[in-house]
This record gives C-alpha cells, sequence and structure tokens, in this order.
C-alpha cells in the first residue's frame, strides 16, 4: 500500500477482529491467540509499519498514521467493520482508530494499553536519549546480541518470587534480536519520539474518552506490569462509560503470552454480550459540541 510493503495474517471466519501489536513487536506476539480466535472469527494481525516484515521506510510513525493505515488495510482485504484489539502501544492506535473512524469500529479492546496515563517504564523513554543508536549498534552486534538473548531468556524461565520481574524478558529477548536492523532502530526511535518525552507518554485519551459513550470497550491488564502500572486500568474505568476491566493475576505486560485461553475467551465473551456499536453522525455531533460530561460512569471491575 502506497509503495510500502504491509506483512499481515488473516486467517479464519466470522465478525472481524484486529489485533494490534505493541512497540518493537510485531504479529508473532498474537501467535498463541490467533488459532484460539480463528475458531469463531475472522483474525487480522498485522506487522504495524516499521515493525516485522513490513517495510521500514522514512515515514510516519504517529498514532494517526498508523491508524489511517489500519484503516487502507480493512479496506483492501474488503473488511467494513472490526472489533479492534490493541496491545500496549498498539491500545493507542486501537483508540486512534476508533477515534477516526468510528464508523468502523464495533467495539474496543484494550490489553495493557498506552494512553490511559502518563507513566511509562524509564527502558522506554531511554530510546530518546543521545547516543542511544550508537550503544544499540554495538549491544546488537552477533556475538553479544546471541549473549544477551540467551540470558534474558533464562531469566524468563525462572519461577519463583522473582518471576514478577522476569516474566517479560522472553519478550524483551525478541525485541532485542529485532533491534539488530538498522532499519527497526530507525522507525522505533521515530515512533518513540511521537508519543513519548521525557516526562512520559504525550498522549492519552482522557480529553475524547467521553466519545466512546457509545461504544462497547474492554480493558485487560497484568496485575505485574513492568511496562505500564496496572493502575492504569483504573484510568481507564473513570474515563470512559460503561467500561468492564479485568485485571489478570500471574500476568506481566504481555497478558496475551501468559494466558493466550483466558484472553481469548474474556475477547469471545465481550464480543457475544455486547452490540456493535452504530455510528450516528448526528449523536457524534452533539458529543463534539457538549464535550465531556460530569455524570459518572458505570464500571464492572473483576478480577481474573
Amino acid at each position: 500500500m502506497h509503495g510500502k510493503r504491509r506483512a499481515f495474517i488473516k486467517t479464519g471466519s466470522g465478525p472481524a477482529v484486529l489485533l494490534l501489536h505493541g512497540l518493537a513487536c510485531d504479529r508473532t506476539t498474537w501467535d498463541r491467540v490467533i488459532p484460539l480466535l480463528a475458531e469463531k472469527y475472522t483474525v487480522i494481525a498485522p506487522d504495524l509499519l516499521g515493525h516485522g516484515l513490513s517495510d521500514k521506510p522514512r515515514a510516519d510513525y504517529t498514532l494517526g498514521g498508523y491508524a489511517n493505515g489500519m484503516r487502507d488495510l480493512l479496506t483492501v482485504l474488503g473488511i467494513d467493520k472490526v472489533t479492534v484489539v490493541g496491545h500496549s502501544f498498539g491500545g493507542g492506535v486501537a483508540l486512534q482508530f476508533a477515534y477516526q473512524f468510528p464508523e468502523r469500529t464495533q467495539r474496543l479492546m484494550l490489553v495493557s494499553s498506552g494512553g490511559l496515563g502518563r507513566e511509562v517504564t524509564p527502558l522506554i523513554k531511554l530510546i530518546q536519549a543521545p547516543g542511544w543508536e550508537q550503544t544499540m549498534s554495538v549491544l546488537t552486534l552477533p556475538g553479544v546480541r546471541h549473549l544477551e538473548a540467551r540470558a534474558l531468556r533464562t531469566l524468563a524461565s525462572h519461577g519463583g518470587p522473582l518471576r514478577r520481574y522476569t516474566r517479560d524478558l522472553e519478550e524483551v529477548a525478541c525485541i532485542v534480536e529485532s533491534w539488530a536492523d538498522r532499519r527497526t532502530r530507525f522507525a522505533i526511535r521515530h515512533l518513540v519520539r511521537a508519543v513519548i518525552d521525557w516526562r512520559g507518554q504525550i498522549v492519552t485519551m482522557a480529553d475524547r474518552a467521553y466519545l466512546t459513550e457509545t461504544m462497547p470497550m474492554a480493558v485487560v491488564w497484568g496485575r505485574d506490569d513492568r511496562v505500564l502500572p496496572v493502575r492504569h486500568a483504573s484510568n481507564a474505568a473513570a474515563l470512559a462509560p460503561g467500561a468492564t476491566v479485568t485485571v489478570l493475576e500471574d500476568s506481566g505486560h504481555f497478558p496475551h503470552r501468559d494466558h493466550p485461553e483466558e484472553l481469548a475467551r474474556l475477547l469471545d465473551e465481550f464480543v457475544s454480550t455486547t452490540a456493535p456499536s452504530v455510528y450516528s453522525r448526528s449523536r457524534f455531533r452533539r458529543l463534539l459540541r457538549n464535550g465531556s460530561t460530569a455524570k459518572a460512569p458505570l464500571v464492572s471491575v473483576e478480577t481474573a
């Protein structure tokens, strides 16, 4: 599309579900969930531009640019409306997609999502630091990179009391390996600059959360998330009227990796028990004119 290669998986049949991965990951982060969902749904899982097997050009790496890319991909695939599921940075893209294209968004599920608060791990902020590119070019040299990845995977495999701190290191190892590609590092750095500064996340849904009034929303978080704090799930509950928030125990920043069956069950339950959003231009206009209201949302919060 637009002269750039976009990699994606499309499998299964039934209502369409769009899975959006997080920063520096790719579609393979959903590998444990896709087969479960494909039994009942048409699943589309792309590599976002700058990630995985998609091209990594000098391009627009803003949330709006990614949302436009997802609209175009769905149009090429002949899919008009979807339930959008976004993890981490992909959650921010999902929120932006729902805001820009409410007529094409049936429901929204956010998994350990960006865009719900300022805080973020300092390790992501460091990507903007002077010398990061030069440091990564050394740390991702073949011999060094392989030792790092092996050490991270060894730590990830250990149980015990430190498990809550090390469970996500398997995914971190995959990220380190992907950064061997200079073009990937370039894309990730430009992406981070678009959404994060030294104080944390720049873009949040706080000022536009009221626009989700007519859209079913579910939020899933891992209790031991060390990238985006679990308290952001409470922010979602306060900002989005009618949101259902589930916090998964024994899970970190990647609930879909830690508990794929449970995430698939939650998504299926969410889709099965909610009516898809129906876009109304007049209602959207009214919401924009009236702005946010002081009415307290009805929120269901549960722990699984």
